[in-house]
Order: C-alpha cells, then structure tokens, then sequence
C-alpha cells in the first residue's frame, strides 16, 4: 500500500478508535475493539491480537483471524523478543527470525508491539501479522504504537 494512502487510513482508524475507546474502562473490551476494527480495516493484517501476560506466560487475549497459538513458549519468537528488548519490532520475513513461533504457516511478516500499563510495566503484546512479505514498516509503527496508548486506562 502507498505511504499517504497507509497514512491516511491509519489517521482514519486512529480517530475512530478514540471515540470507541471512550465507552469503557475495560482493557479487554478495549482490546478486542482494536483487533476487529483494525482487522477489518487494514486488508494485510492476516491475523491481530493481543498476548496478555499471565503467570509469567503470554497467553492469548482478544484477537481477529485464524487460530492462534494459546501460549507462546517462554523467551521464543517475536512477540517474546518484542518483551525482552521491550520496543516495536517490525520483522519483513519471519521464516528468518531465529525461533519464531508459527502459529499458522500462512504467515511471512509480523509487527510486535509492547503495551504497558500506567507504571510503564508490559502487560501484554499487540501482535499482528500478515501473508504477505515485508508488509509493515515506520508508519505501522508509529500508528499502531498511538493506538496501543489508548487502550491504557487513565
């Protein structure tokens, strides 16, 4: 997708999302409303979704596409990395990255940003993918990340 039409619709969802976002106080709602506006709305995110920390795990939150993957093995793969190095990771071809976790096959690149609670602790990934090759780039980041921000409760 060109960068000004990407942009465009990212602004688009963003200001949709901070209208939605106003109705509830609750994290999961908040959750799954992003994954299935942004789901719908951006036609190469194959798969969207949280992984709530629990336990020590990432285990599978609120999430639009195919199944996903319940928990992820500790310290293995992107959305692991995304915790450790605590930063977005954008990665063009996953088949590439040592230790990937494929949930599904039809998965080549992925997005993986941490969200954080008030005290700045990671609570849980905003994880997304897509079948194509080097989908994401700077301005998935910087989008996704603003939109990561109003999930957090004030």
């Amino acid at each position: 997708m060109e960068k000004e039409k990407k942009t465009g619709r990212y602004i688009r969802v963003y200001e949709q999302l901070e209208g939605l976002l106003t109705k509830t106080p609750d994290i999961i709602a908040r959750m799954a409303t992003v994954c299935a506006l942004l789901h719908a709305k951006i036609d190469y995110f194959f798969w969207c979704g949280f992984y709530r920390i629990i336990d020590g795990q990432l285990t599978v939150g609120p999430y639009q596409g195919p199944l996903a993957c319940q928990i992820l093995t500790k310290d293995k793969g992107v959305c692991w990395a995304a915790v450790n190095q605590n930063k977005t990771l954008i990665v063009p071809d996953v088949h590439k990255f040592p230790g990937h976790i494929a949930c599904d096959s039809r998965s080549n690149s992925e997005i993986v940003l941490p969200l954080r609670n008030r005290d700045g602790q990671i609570i849980a990934v905003f994880d997304v993918d897509s079948t194509e090759f080097n989908a994401f780039d700077e301005i998935d980041a910087f989008y996704l990340e603003k939109i990561v921000l109003l999930i957090q409760n004030d």
